[in-house]
């Protein structure tokens, strides 16, 4: 069988970690549908919330990796830095533009009291909080450990 780009549909790790994404995402949707009392597309398909979904991704394909490649080869080394970088990315540097996204639309709510502008809101929800990202990690493990060991 000739090896194409399309033959990466059949690697296990990818299949886990999407899996582990999807899971998030719908648990997501979930739980906001359940705090909320409404459904939100949003929620299913954009960043921020409970659980983190890249961190159950990154974390994953960390594992899957680990678990197929063995926990001392090279490449599980550079995906362990690529889910260190991400879940940091998530509690970090979204999370502190999710901050400064707040206090700009506050900003210009305050302008517009004064005059009319016509200013598109920024979105907030960008970024998680440490919580959400260990929830996110655990659910990578979780799903990972349960389809591959």
């Amino acid at each position: 069988m000739q090896d194409s780009f399309f033959n990466i549909t059949h690697n296990e790790v990818l299949q886990v970690a999407l899996l582990a994404w999807l899971v998030a995402q719908v648990a997501k949707t979930l739980l906001y549908w359940r705090q909320e009392g409404r459904f939100s597309l949003e929620r299913l398909v954009g960043s921020g919330g409970m659980p983190s979904s890249h961190s159950a991704l990154a974390v994953a394909l960390l594992t899957g990796v680990g678990l197929r490649e063995g926990w001392s080869a090279t490449i599980t080394a550079v995906t362990f830095v690529f889910a260190v970088i991400v879940m940091y990315d998530a509690a970090g540097v979204r999370r502190s533009a999710g901050k400064q996204a707040r206090v700009l639309n506050k900003i210009v709510n305050e302008l517009a009291a004064n005059k009319p502008l016509r200013e598109e809101r920024l979105k907030e929800l960008l970024g998680h909080t440490p919580f959400e990202v260990i929830i996110g990690a655990l659910l990578g493990i979780v799903i990972a450990l349960w389809r591959l060991h």
